[in-house]
C-alpha cells in the first residue's frame, strides 16, 4: 500500500531488513504533522481531525491532536539539536498562546479545563504531552515565549496536579506536568508531593520481570512500555537523576528481555490489550531502552524491532489517503478501539519517536541491523509476574501471547459477563490475529455453558508459569460468568493450562463443580480465507468429535471476515478437557492430529506423549508442568 506523503530511499546496506534508517524517521514525522496540521484551528491551539468523537467530546479531541502532535514535533526538533526547517516549534508557540489564554471558554481556540479524571479527565491526559514537549523543545521555545504565555500556560498545566487521575498509569501524567514545571525552575512543594505519589504508586504496581500493573488489578500490556516504563525513565534521563534512572533503567532493561520477543517476522506488535490504535507506539521501549543504555539488546536489534513496527503499520494501511493515522489497526476497525478513543488518539504513536533523541552518529542509527529474535529460532519465554507466555516460531515470524495473568477487571469491581473484553479475556493472541467481534463466536475461548447459556472468562487468577529448552507453560483459574439467568453457578471453577512446544499449543482444562447437563466448548484461532493462515484444533480427550468450524462474518482487525474452529464435550461434576491447536504461516510440520501419538487422562492429571518422542506431564493439584525429553 502506497505511503502518502515521500521517504528517502531505502538503504539496505546499513539496514537489510527494513530499509529504514534516521533519515526515515524524520520525514515520517514530518509526513504525518503536515497531514495533521492541515486540520487546525487558525490559532492552531486546537488540530479538529476529521472521525467520530471520543466520550470527552470535540473540544477536548482538539487539544488531543494538538498535544499528541507537538510530541512527534519535540521529539523530531530535539533529536535534530533545534534544527526546524519546517518551523514546528513555531506553530505549536502560537497554538500554546492561543489554548492558554481562556481556558474553558465557549471559542474557537481556548483549551479545556483540566478536572478529575470521572468529571472531564481527558485534558490531563493531553497536560502530560504538553508538559513533555515543552520539556524537551524549552531552549528553542519555552525560553523565549513571553513571560505572559509562560504563566498561563502553566496555571493550565497545574490543573493536573490538583484533580484526581485515574487509578492507574494516569497518576504519570501529573507526574511528567511536574518535572517539567522543575525544570524550568517552577517547582514546589505541590510538584515535589505529586511526583512522589506517582513513584510510591509505580513501587506498588511493580510485579517484578520488568512488568507492572497498570492500577491495583492485574492488567498487564502494552502501557508498560508505551507509559510505565517511558514517563520515569524519559523523565530521568532528561533530568539527569542517577539514582532514579539507575532503579527504573534497571526495570526497563527487564522489560525488553521479554518485550524484544514480542515483535513478529513482519514488525507487526502482538495484538493484545487496550489502546491498540496507538499502533507503533509499541516499539518506544525499545528504542527509549536504546537511548538511554539501559537495554540488553543490541543497537542492530533495537532499530530492527522499531523501524520494523514503524513499517509494518505505514504499508498496512494505517494512513488514510490524506496522511492521517486512522482510528484501528491496519486500517479503521471499531472494535479496536475504546469509548475514549478520537480522531487524534492514534497520534500517542508520536512516542516512538522517543528514538530521534538518539543522534545520527549513534550506534542505534550506525550499527547494521541484526535479526529480531523471531528470526532467529522458535522461541518460547514464561513470564511469571504477569502470568503470560510467549511462543515465537521462526518459519512464519508468528508471536503467540497465551494470556495466563492479565483481564483488565479493577479490584472493586465485580465479575460481569457485560464486561467482557475480547482484548483480554482470550485465551491467546498473535502478532498475525486478533480477537473476533463480541456479536461473533469468541477465538481460543473455553466456555462452560449451562442450561444453554454460554460463559465468558472475567477475572483471571494465574496459578504458575515456567519454561525449559524450547517449550514452556502458563496456568491460571477463573469462574465462568454468564449473560444471562444467574451471574456464577456455586462451585463452578476452570483450572487452564497452556503448554508450548515449537508450533503446538497443549490446552488442558479442568472443569469443576459443572452442574448435569452442563456442556463445555472450545475455540482456535480465527482466520481470515485470504490471509495464508492455518487455524487447527484437534481434540485430545473430552471432546464428542472433531473440530467444526463456525463462521465469524465482523472478522478481526487483520481479516474482514473468519473462521474459528470449535471443540464441544459434556461436563458434570469434575470434567477434563485436552486439546492441541496450531496457528500457521507455513504449515510444513507434522498436522496436530499425528503430533501426539498417546494420552493419558485422570481426574488430576494429564499425561501426553508426542510423536517426537517427550512427554508431558500436566498435574492440576497443584499445578505444575514437567516435560522430559528421554
Amino acid at each position: 500500500m502506497s505511503i502518502p506523503f515521500e521517504l528517502p530511499a531505502e538503504d539496505r546496506d546499513t539496514s537489510p531488513y527494513t530499509g529504514y534508517t534516521r533519515p526515515h524517521w524524520e520525514a515520517v514525522a514530518d509526513g504525518l504533522l503536515t497531514a495533521a496540521w492541515r486540520w487546525a484551528t487558525p490559532g492552531g491551539a486546537l488540530l479538529d481531525l476529521p472521525g467520530r468523537p471520543s466520550r470527552s467530546g470535540v473540544r477536548s479531541d482538539g487539544l488531543e491532536g494538538y498535544a499528541r502532535t507537538f510530541l512527534a514535533a519535540a521529539f523530531r526538533v530535539a533529536g535534530a539539536g533545534g534544527d526546524d526547517p519546517h518551523g514546528w516549534l513555531d506553530r505549536y508557540a502560537r497554538g500554546l498562546a492561543a489554548g492558554s489564554r481562556s481556558p474553558g471558554r465557549d471559542d474557537g481556540e481556548s483549551w479545556p479545563l483540566i478536572l478529575d479524571h470521572d468529571v472531564q479527565g481527558q485534558p490531563m491526559v493531553e497536560s502530560a504531552s504538553v508538559a513533555l514537549g515543552l520539556r524537551l523543545t524549552a531552549p528553542w521555545l519555552w525560553r523565549h515565549l513571553d513571560e505572559d504565555v509562560r504563566d498561563r500556560a502553566e496555571r493550565w498545566l497545574r490543573g493536573a496536579l490538583r484533580q484526581v487521575p485515574a487509578p492507574n498509569n494516569w497518576y504519570l501524567f501529573p507526574f511528567t506536568v511536574a518535572g517539567f514545571l522543575e525544570s524550568v525552575g517552577r517547582g514546589d512543594t505541590e510538584t515535589a508531593a505529586v511526583r512522589q505519589r506517582a513513584l510510591e504508586l509505580l513501587e506498588g504496581w511493580y510485579r517484578g520481570d520488568g512488568w507492572y500493573a497498570d492500577g491495583d488489578g492485574r492488567a498487564f500490556d502494552h502501557y508498560n512500555g508505551w507509559a510505565l516504563h517511558l514517563y520515569p525513565v524519559l523523565d530521568a534521563h532528561l533530568g539527569g537523576d542517577a539514582d532514579l534512572l539507575a532503579r527504573h533503567g534497571a526495570r526497563l532493561r527487564s522489560h525488553l528481555a521479554g518485550l524484544s520477543l514480542m515483535f513478529g517476522g513482519d514488525g507487526a506488535p502482538l495484538h493484545f490489550g487496550r489502546s491498540l490504535t496507538y499502533r507503533f507506539a509499541a516499539s518506544a521501549a525499545v528504542s527509549l531502552g536504546a537511548v538511554t543504555g539501559h537495554t540488553p539488546l543490541s543497537p542492530g536489534v533495537s532499530r530492527r524491532l522499531a523501524g520494523g513496527s514503524l513499517r509494518h503499520f505505514l504499508e498496512h494501511g494505517a494512513l488514510s489517503a490524506d496522511g492521517l493515522l486512522s482510528l484501528g489497526w491496519h486500517g479503521p476497525h471499531e472494535p479496536t478501539l475504546q469509548p475514549y478513543s478520537g480522531p487524534a488518539s492514534p497520534y500517542w504513536a508520536s512516542k516512538a519517536f522517543v528514538s530521534l533523541l538518539a543522534p545520527g552518529d549513534h550506534p542505534l542509527w550506525t550499527a547494521r541491523e541484526k535479526p529480531a529474535p523471531v528470526e532467529e529460532a522458535d522461541r518460547v519465554l514464561a513470564l511469571p509476574a504477569p502470568g503470560l507466555l510467549v511462543q515465537a516460531t521462526r518459519a512464519d515470524g508468528i508471536v503467540r501471547l497465551h494470556n495466563h495473568g492479565s483481564d483488565h477487571v479493577r479490584p472493586h469491581e465485580g465479575e460481569t459477563a457485560a464486561g467482557d473484553d475480547p482484548h483480554y479475556g482470550r485465551l491467546a493472541y498473535s502478532t498475525r490475529t486478533g480477537p473476533t467481534s463480541s456479536v461473533n463466536p469468541a477465538d481460543n475461548h473455553l466456555s462452560v455453558a449451562v442450561a444453554g447459556r454460554p460463559s465468558v472468562r472475567r477475572r483471571v487468577h494465574p496459578l504458575g508459569a515456567g519454561h525449559g529448552d524450547g517449550w514452556g507453560w502458563a496456568a491460571s483459574w477463573h469462574r465462568p460468568v454468564f449473560a444471562a439467568g444467574p451471574p456464577m453457578v456455586p462451585g463452578l471453577r476452570v483450572e487452564s493450562v497452556t503448554v508450548a512446544l515449537g508450533r503446538y499449543e497443549l490446552r488442558a482444562h479442568r472443569v469443576l463443580g459443572a452442574p448435569a447437563g452442563a456442556r463445555v466448548t472450545h475455540t482456535g484461532w480465527a482466520t481470515g480465507p485470504d490471509e495464508g493462515l492455518v487455524s487447527d484444533l484437534h481434540p485430545l480427550h473430552g471432546w464428542d468429535g472433531p473440530a467444526e468450524t463456525l463462521r465469524a462474518p465482523q472478522g478481526t482487525a487483520f481479516a474482514r471476515w473468519a473462521l474459528v474452529p470449535r471443540l464441544t464435550g459434556p461436563a458434570s461434576g469434575t470434567s477434563v478437557h485436552v486439546c492441541l491447536a496450531t496457528l500457521d504461516g507455513a504449515p510444513d510440520g507434522t498436522p496436530p492430529a499425528r503430533a501426539v501419538t498417546d494420552v493419558t487422562v485422570h481426574d488430576d492429571t494429564v499425561e501426553i506423549t508426542w510423536a517426537a518422542g517427550p512427554r508431558t506431564r500436566i498435574a492440576f493439584d497443584p499445578v505444575h508442568v514437567t516435560h522430559r525429553t528421554g
